[in-house]
């Protein structure tokens, strides 16, 4: 096998403790969470451990049998994600499931926060939704991504090209996420997996935002 050259020279983002500090406290910047600097700094100080010593999955198991590696440390999320990626496949491919619409708004406006109104592109979901909801035979699963910019703890986090370096690197489900060590956790994408998985026809709907579709849950 010829040696592969691996290309580096971009400057390191590593941060160092009281900018790493800085950045976390921000999360607490709320005057609630001021009787609790001392619990916060504790926070603080198991999270710089984490990041200094890039714990991407801190939770991990042996791989066991089917992995070209059987000992290899496997992270124990990425393995709950599969298995229900796997769960889905299974229901959608059984003969005895009904046929499942997957319906998606891709607006990122709701009525729960900033512009305070409902998108029409949630109004269309909705009668698409009654539309399918009809028909015998089916059944309707929604997908609303305006929950990305109203809901606590909803993100899905961007891809890293890895399939660009070498296609052996794309993993499915994604690897690259949740890195805890980075605090790049709650993926949403890991609950949107399944619901592609066990879909037979997809519709989206999406708005027009400054003469072309809006980047909403463009992720990996």
């Amino acid at each position: 096998m010829a040696r592969i050259k691996v290309r580096k020279g971009m400057p390191s983002v590593q941060l160092d403790k009281a900018t790493f500090a800085a950045r976390l406290r921000q999360r607490f910047y709320d005057p609630a969470f001021a009787p609790l600097k001392g619990e916060i700094g504790r926070i603080i100080d198991a999270a710089w451990d984490s990041y200094d010593d890039s714990r991407k999955s801190p939770r991990t198991r042996p791989a066991g049998p089917g992995y070209a590696d059987p000992r290899y440390a496997l992270s124990d999320e990425w393995r709950a994600a599969r298995d229900a990626v796997r769960a889905a496949e299974r229901r959608q491919k059984s003969a005895t499931s009904r046929s499942r619409i997957l319906l998606i708004n891709g607006s990122p406006r709701s009525d729960q926060t900033c512009p305070g109104e409902i998108s029409k592109s949630f109004r269309l979901i909705e009668i698409a939704e009654a539309i399918f909801g009809r028909e015998k035979g089916f059944e309707v699963e929604r997908l609303d991504l305006s929950r990305q910019t109203s809901e606590f703890g909803i993100q899905i986090h961007p891809c890293k090209g890895c399939v660009s370096t070498a296609m052996p690197l794309c993993h499915w489900p994604c690897s690259c996420y949740p890195n805890h060590s980075l605090g790049q956790t709650n993926d949403w994408m890991n609950e949107i997996y399944p619901m592609w998985m066990a879909a037979h026809g997809v519709m989206i709907v999406t708005p027009v935002h400054w003469y072309q579709a809006p980047t909403e849950g463009q992720g990996h």
